[in-house]
């Protein structure tokens, strides 16, 4: 994994499989009190500001500073989980795919592959419309929504560095009928499906009253789970979800910097991964960019959840290594991509890698590391 090549150390490059390149725009604008109770829900309605806002140029312009910083960490390819699609009044551009054309012509400017996960989004909960910038979101119907997947195959059919992919928000925001079709409709253009799964409890409460099912049991009745399916976050399953999940091949995106900001909780990594779920990570919202801090904080918070070190029971290699990996080639996987996209070099007179043997490198770089021990090898 850590190798040398012209006399420099170098290693695959980073994957993050799940960003909001726009919620960069928020960077520090919601890390104060806003009332007596400030949790996700409070945070959302900061977010909904921000989306009501944008245009295309002012996305674009948004992805760009969210990108470049991206690729400055190691970064060189982006899983865009990617929802803000129509006018604020809901209506669709003239050009329906302006808003994503306006996110991929950002990743490629800054040097990044992407993966367009083009989000689908029809309500705002069980028989609730879309509300207030929702209606960015969502789609008048199925039919709507796969077509401009279909137009956006086309559109970047044979683009080596873009995957488009489909993306149904989540159980509150799908309809249980849809997840059939979504999941069908990915089998059959062989796409990467990326889902928001049990990251609040209160997506599980609503779920479960009304369908009866935990969200890992609805997708998995409705056929959507997969090799290609991808749940982010996962934070509140119940171990027989995480299962489930691994029966199917199905992977699963931690997003550790943000579930801490958002005060989501903390998943059972151990579960995920003694069922064999492929892991990946994702800055998700952008609150800061580090992606090492990404990959140390998937072994670091299970120690938080069970009082213990090294105790994620990879099998592959050292936790530093196994890490890597999942910050790397299974994140690229998981987007659609099936190689690493490049490498980065080592900097190893980085002060965070100063004193540390060379056998150790890899293991002070993904604990103690950060951007300055990395350069993007051209």
């Amino acid at each position: 994994m850590l190798r040398r090549l012209d006399g420099e150390l170098v290693l695959p490059a980073l994957t993050t499989a799940h960003s909001h390149a726009f919620q960069r725009g928020m960077r520090g604008a919601a890390q104060r009190a806003s009332g007596e109770r400030d949790d996700f829900w409070s945070w959302r309605a900061a977010m909904y500001e921000l989306a009501a806002s944008l245009t295309p140029e002012s996305i674009h312009r948004i992805s760009r500073v969210a990108y470049r910083e991206l690729r400055a960490a190691g970064v060189l390819t982006v899983g865009e989980f990617h929802y803000v699609h129509h006018q604020p009044d809901g209506a669709p551009y003239a050009d329906r795919l302006a808003m994503a054309d306006a996110v991929i012509e950002a990743a490629r400017a800054e040097g990044l592959r992407i993966a367009l996960l083009r989000v689908v989004y029809a309500r705002a909960g069980e028989g609730r419309p879309p509300e207030g910038a929702q209606r960015r979101f969502a789609d008048a119907s199925l039919d709507a929504g796969l077509a401009d997947v279909e137009a956006l195959l086309a559109r970047y059919a044979g683009a080596a560095d873009v995957r488009i992919g489909l993306a149904p928000h989540s159980v509150r925001a799908v309809p249980p009928a849809w997840l059939g079709e979504l999941g069908a409709f990915a089998a059959r253009h062989a796409l990467p499906l990326h889902m928001h799964v049990a990251e609040q409890p209160a997506e599980l409460e609503a779920c479960l009253s009304e369908t009866s099912r935990a969200p890992v049991e609805l997708l998995a009745d409705s056929g959507a789970l997969s090799s290609r399916f991808v749940a982010v976050h996962a934070t509140h399953l119940a171990a027989h979800e995480a299962r489930l999940l691994g029966e199917a091949r199905a992977g699963v995106c931690l997003c550790p910097t943000t579930e801490r900001d958002l005060g989501d909780g903390l998943p059972d990594v151990t579960a995920l991964v003694q069922a064999g779920v492929r892991l990946s990570v994702g800055i998700d919202s952008h609150v800061v960019t580090a992606p090492l801090e990404e990959l140390r904080g998937i072994e670091l918070g299970e120690r938080l959840r069970t009082g213990k070190r090294a105790v994620v029971p990879f099998t592959d290699g050292t936790p530093a290594e196994a890490l890597w990996r999942i910050g790397s080639r299974q994140g690229a996987e998981a987007c659609g991509f099936h190689d690493d996209g490049g490498l980065v070099r080592l900097v190893t007179g980085a002060p965070a890698l100063e004193l540390v043997p060379e056998e150790r490198l890899l293991d002070a770089l993904v604990f103690g590391g950060d951007a300055a021990c990395l350069d993007v090898v051209a």
